[in-house]
């Protein structure tokens, strides 16, 4: 399991190798990163909130990790983090529950009721 410290590091080492194995392709992808993660119509603060929302919804511990750690340097406080991380429970706990439309439909269809 680990710490979230250790997630950091798991993800600098997979970085680095990725790096070393793919080079043109982490390029580019580095550079997206930082383009995107620059401070323009969003400051930096508040995309770094974003993340963490996206993260959570996207179920990525090592995301979480980076992004709460992202939030936290660029001057988030641990309400707002919190506050950011309750709007994805609520925006990804209202789409899950819409997905359960397509699993009636299948089960309708697959069991025959």
């Amino acid at each position: 399991m680990g710490t979230y410290s250790e997630k950091l590091e798991e993800i600098k080492k997979l970085v680095g190798r990725l790096q070393q194995e793919t080079p043109k392709q982490m390029s580019a992808f580095s550079q997206f990163m930082l383009n995107v993660e620059k401070p323009g119509a969003v400051d930096g603060k508040t995309k770094e909130l974003i993340n963490v929302a996206l993260a959570i919804a996207a179920q990525c511990e090592w995301c979480i990790a980076l992004h709460v750690k992202g939030a936290l340097t660029n001057g988030a406080s641990k309400e707002e983090i919190i506050d950011a991380a309750m709007q994805a429970v609520l925006m990804h706990g209202g789409p899950a529950l819409m997905y359960m439309i397509p699993v009636e439909k299948a089960l309708d269809e697959f069991a025959g009721n």
